[in-house]
């Protein structure tokens, strides 16, 4: 039976200090810097709704009642949106298992992913690896010509990911930052605090025979976390309006 997108439950991992942009932001966290007259965050969100996905997690840290009190106030329509506090840095991975845990939710796969960048996947298209059962996870790549600053992901013939490699000069498909996790693989997770996705789990997890396949795109991408490309995010968000409900 194939994963529908709108089973799918996403998990905005928004709690990061922003310490690189923290002096051009105004007393908010970073995913709430203020884009195209909206926080960044809401447009992350949105773009998840006019994929079809109905519920969001947000795991907040710094300053997390700004993000709380922006989505109770403003709601955005048809996308049922909890926040839930990481009280102490736990990592990307501690803070998707923080914030899973803090619901009674089980889908068959969750949507995890970054509260300060957009690439606009397919996420459908995307869900359609876990058809098969063999593969235990999706990651989303975008193949770039200069993948200096990101590092990249190493893939085999098939599309399996093999290791993510460190940064280097070149072009090759970097880590977009957003994962489609069937909820049994959460059982296998390692057991430490803090924890990070991209340099505990899943290397543990291909340790351990796990596949997790790569579905590249094209689509546009932005990460707002650096002086240099926060101001691109204006027109970035304007330029691609069709991508949000």
């Amino acid at each position: 039976m194939s994963l529908e997108i709108n089973q799918v439950v996403a998990v905005v991992l928004a709690g990061g200090f922003g310490t690189r942009i923290k002096h051009l932001l105004k007393d908010v966290p970073k995913p709430m810097a203020e884009v195209a007259g909206k926080p960044f965050v809401e447009w992350v969100v949105r773009y998840l709704a006019k994929q079809g996905i109905r519920r969001v997690i947000l795991s907040n840290g710094h300053l997390s009642e700004a993000v709380e009190s922006h989505f109770h106030g403003q709601p955005v329509d048809g996308v049922n949106v909890t926040c839930v506090e990481e009280t102490q840095p736990l990592g990307t991975g501690g803070g998707f298992l923080n914030a899973v845990g803090k619901t009674v939710i089980r889908p068959p796969a969750w949507l995890v992913l970054n509260g300060d960048s957009l690439v606009f996947a397919n996420l459908n298209e995307a869900a359609r690896s876990l058809d098969d059962p063999a593969i235990s996870g999706v990651i989303i790549g975008r193949p770039v010509p200069d993948a200096s600053r990101y590092g990249t992901l190493a893939v085999d013939q098939g599309g399996d990911l093999l290791r993510f490699e460190e940064k280097r000069s070149g072009s090759g498909v970097i880590n977009g930052g957003v994962y489609l996790l069937r909820n049994s693989l959460l059982e296998a997770f390692p057991g430490q605090l803090p924890l990070s996705l991209e340099r505990d789990v899943f290397p543990f997890l291909l340790s351990r025979g796990f596949r997790l396949r790569v579905a590249t795109t094209e689509a546009p991408f932005l990460d707002i976390g650096t002086p240099e490309t926060l101001p691109l995010a204006d027109a970035f968000i304007r330029e691609n309006a069709s991508q949000f409900a």
